[in-house]
């Protein structure tokens, strides 16, 4: 049986926590994680350095709380929900009625890749409803934009109150409204400058040869070579879900190596796609989530001249204006 607010819920129950202070933050973290290990429920936090050692410093020492660790690959939200749903599947496998997450997305995630971020936070009430997950999402609204907050409103259906209180968001979208929509996309700085490769009608074999050839040894080598895999299924998928004419360029910075794959179509129809393996070979959903596991930031755009999808290999973190979006502040670990 469920315990908390969510013992009458049938799947996810997904929570946004906004506080503006450390005491709201611990207000209701601690009896979350507290409640849920009493309920012998596993009870996970996932926290970046410095809001892990402040909780860490007012539970008890056997607690029974676990905190996991951050790493490379839960800096891409398909990858995320990959070993998420892993973890999650085990837990059930062992018995577990109730999970517990309280989790914050790395500080980062809030600028210039904050589209990506927003597309997970909604796509996750679909992509987990099959586990009995009860999840706090922490948002520090003293370092996140007020579009941000928008945007958790109507990513999260509900909030939980720094008072303790359950509030339904009147601004929640489903995810199959709000993953339909075109989001805002901050323009790379390199694209307004001449690209190093533009390549009209190209197969996937010069597209992978293209992005091997532009290398000037400036990013890792597993970096390019996973671009070069993201390349090749976003040209294949152009070819054979787009319309013409399919082209693609190429730019080559001092951290970063972005490439623009655009065709003359409308772009995958379903909400999913990118962030969950679409495998009925319509919307060549496979290979976009393939694409989203191999890059730093991936971005799509419809417009009058068809569709257009971005990889960025290498740094992403970066606005209009060429600086850092902000500063990181941990890693989203689940």
């Amino acid at each position: 049986m469920r315990t908390g607010a969510a013992v009458d819920h049938h799947g996810y129950f997904h929570e946004a926590v906004c506080y503006g202070s450390e005491e709201e933050l611990l207000a209701v973290t601690v009896p979350f994680l507290l409640d849920g290990v009493a309920a012998g429920e596993p009870t996970v936090v996932s926290f970046g350095p410095r809001n892990a050692a402040l909780l860490r410093g007012v539970l008890p020492a056997d607690s029974g709380v676990t905190f996991l660790a951050g790493g490379d690959i839960h800096a891409r939200p398909a990858a995320v929900i990959r070993s998420c749903r892993k973890m999650l599947a085990g837990h059930v496998a062992a018995g577990a009625r109730q999970i517990r997450i309280i989790d914050e997305l790395p500080r980062v995630a809030l600028g210039a890749t904050w589209d990506w971020w927003a597309r997970y936070e909604s796509a996750i009430n679909h992509a987990y409803d099959d586990f009995p997950l009860w999840s706090l999402c922490a948002y520090d609204t003293r370092i996140t934009p007020a579009s941000v907050l928008d945007d958790v409103a109507r990513t999260h259906p509900r909030h939980l109150t720094p008072d303790g209180r359950h509030v339904l968001s009147p601004a929640y979208a489903e995810p199959t409204e709000y993953l339909r929509e075109d989001r805002p996309v901050l323009p790379d700085p390199l694209q307004s400058t001449p690209p190093a490769v533009e390549l009209a009608a190209p197969t996937a074999a010069q597209a992978r040869a293209a992005v091997r050839a532009a290398d000037r040894g400036l990013l890792p080598a597993a970096d390019v070579e996973d671009l070069v895999v993201a390349v090749s299924e976003a040209v294949t998928n152009a070819i054979r879900h787009g319309q013409p004419p399919v082209r693609l360029r190429l730019w080559v910075g001092a951290d970063r190596t972005v490439v623009t794959v655009s065709d003359g179509g409308e772009g995958p129809k379903a909400p999913f796609a990118g962030l969950l393996p679409i495998t009925d070979g319509t919307e060549g959903g496979l290979g976009l989530w393939i694409t989203h596991q191999s890059c730093n930031h991936v971005t799509w755009q419809r417009g009058p001249g068809g569709y257009t999808l971005r990889l960025t290999a290498g740094n992403p973190h970066v606005t209009a204006g060429g600086r850092p979006a902000l500063p990181a502040q941990g890693m989203v670990t689940p």
